[in-house]
């Protein structure tokens, strides 16, 4: 049973069942109306119209029974797509982001600069937190959307979209000997103290698995979860730092080299979550398109939604 076949019904009790007027009003051919009708009352088992040879004169009884549930569950989608209507044109309210700190610091200010001139009126709360945190805030609905590397893409709850790629880089002191190597490998890197992200955190899982696989052991003195306290510790010559490559601001890290990562580790994908069909503000949804660089916001329903 669907929505098209409630509709006929419907329909065929505005034209006083004239075929032929319920097949121009629903832009179907007639054969294809009658078609629908008799796999209907296939399903059902009963028969929904009374008839006279080929010809519909009315509705049985247990047809007015089925005509009145249908329009009432007609009323409902009607009444449900009035609320999507608005709430795709309001353009004031809360957005709530659940993310990690190198989300929040390094990726998304850009966008949120670029969406507050369109929504000005919107205001933004960034829950900050664990990947963990991320999952559980989604799914209780305290957040509209989710952002980050680990933990989203295999729960079933959730919808994700790629967001971006990125490779972990190595950061030193100025004048590190590794900034004078035409090529810096994971062994040479494996040789030094290391100062990197907190298990859980910013595809650390991934720098894991990469130390495992080539058999070299890693020298971990310090874990953080953020880049920047990594950064702080990397300028006290605690050891040589592995980060996300958009953490390092070429700028304001003067005092610190980067060294390349992308033949080194492996790619990474942050991914934006959404909770599976749920509903999401007009706002909510182009803010999501600005990060996926222009997917149509009805695109972005659709996978929300499931249709």
């Amino acid at each position: 049973m669907n929505l098209q076949q409630l509709r006929i019904l419907a329909e065929a009790n505005r034209q006083n069942f004239n075929l032929t007027q319920v097949a121009r009003a629903l832009f179907i051919s007639q054969p294809g109306i009658s078609k629908t009708i008799k796999e209907l009352e296939e399903e059902l088992g009963f028969d929904l119209f009374l008839r006279h040879g080929k010809r519909i004169r009315g509705f049985t009884h247990a047809g007015k029974t089925v005509l009145s549930f249908a329009q009432e569950i007609l009323n409902n989608v009607r009444n449900i797509q009035d609320v999507k209507c608005k709430l795709a044109n309001e353009e004031s309210g809360a957005l709530i982001l659940a993310t990690t700190h190198t989300q929040a610091r390094y990726s998304l200010p850009g966008i949120i600069s670029k969406f507050k001139k369109s929504f000005p009126k919107v205001q933004f709360v960034l829950h900050q937190s664990s990947p963990p945190e991320i999952v559980s805030l989604l799914d209780s609905g305290e957040a509209d959307i989710g952002i980050a590397t680990e933990s989203l893409i295999n729960d079933p709850k959730f919808v994700t979209i790629p967001f971006y790629t990125w490779y972990h880089s190595i950061i030193v002191p100025k004048d590190h000997p590794l900034t004078k190597l035409n090529h810096v490998s994971l062994r040479q890197i494996s040789t030094y103290p290391l100062i990197t992200y907190h298990k859980g955190f910013t595809g650390r899982g991934k720098i894991d698995s990469l130390f495992k696989e080539k058999n070299l052991e890693q020298n971990i003195v310090l874990e953080a979860l953020d880049a920047d306290v990594i950064k702080a510790y990397v300028s006290l010559n605690l050891g040589i730092g592995i980060i996300a490559s958009m953490a390092y601001d070429a700028n304001l890290d003067k005092h610190l080299s980067l060294i390349d990562g992308k033949d080194i580790f492996m790619k990474n994908v942050t991914l934006l979550a959404f909770r599976k069909g749920a509903t999401l503000r007009g706002y909510a949804l182009k803010f999501a398109s600005l990060c996926l660089n222009g997917m149509p916001t009805e695109e972005i329903y659709e996978k929300i939604s499931g249709y």
